[in-house]
């Protein structure tokens, strides 16, 4: 049996990152009950935390999961990917950007990823060039890469005392 890769890629980056977006409403509800009115500082320190001093903070899991979803789509069907500025400093901020990244994913038609699966796919990562099919791309790359960050944020979040459970993960 050969692999839609268009139904084993798009609609599941889509579908994690409205996870990931509906965990940051629960984080901003949050914020605001813990500071009341002006829940800036802690909207600030949650997405501003991590798990180790060595490891991404919140805002940066969200960047690159979203990097990593936009570029999965723009790779499979063969056009560039689009650069986002790394800029945000707020939910509302990284929320904007996790519905441009699934409005880019979802403007691609089933079509325009035909083939995609042999396709070759070249990226630099870790200071060196790498090259995978188009399916090994997806299952050996982004997907643990996306679901990694996705988790980190979840982990994060959670470490703080936002109340999440196993289905925030899973959306």
């Amino acid at each position: 049996m050969s692999i839609q890769i268009h139904e084993a890629s798009l609609p599941y980056l889509a579908r994690f990152l409205r996870a990931l977006d509906r965990m940051i409403d629960k984080a901003a509800a949050f914020a605001e009950a813990k500071q009341g009115k002006s829940a800036v500082s802690v909207e600030a320190s949650l997405i501003n935390a991590r798990l180790a001093p060595d490891m991404f903070a919140f805002a940066r899991q969200v960047q690159i999961a979203t990097d990593m979803a936009k570029g999965c789509a723009a790779r499979l069907a063969g056009v560039d990917v689009p650069k986002y500025d790394d800029t945000e400093t707020t939910f509302a901020e990284l929320k904007a950007r996790i519905a441009k990244t699934v409005a880019f994913i979802e403007s691609f038609k089933a079509d325009q990823l035909d083939g995609a699966e042999a396709r070759t796919i070249q990226l630099k990562t870790g200071g060196r060039e790498v090259t995978f099919s188009g399916r090994d791309y997806l299952f050996g790359f982004v997907y643990p890469n996306v679901f990694f960050h996705l988790t980190t944020a979840y982990n994060i979040l959670r470490h703080n005392g936002v109340e999440l459970g196993k289905m925030d993960l899973l959306g």
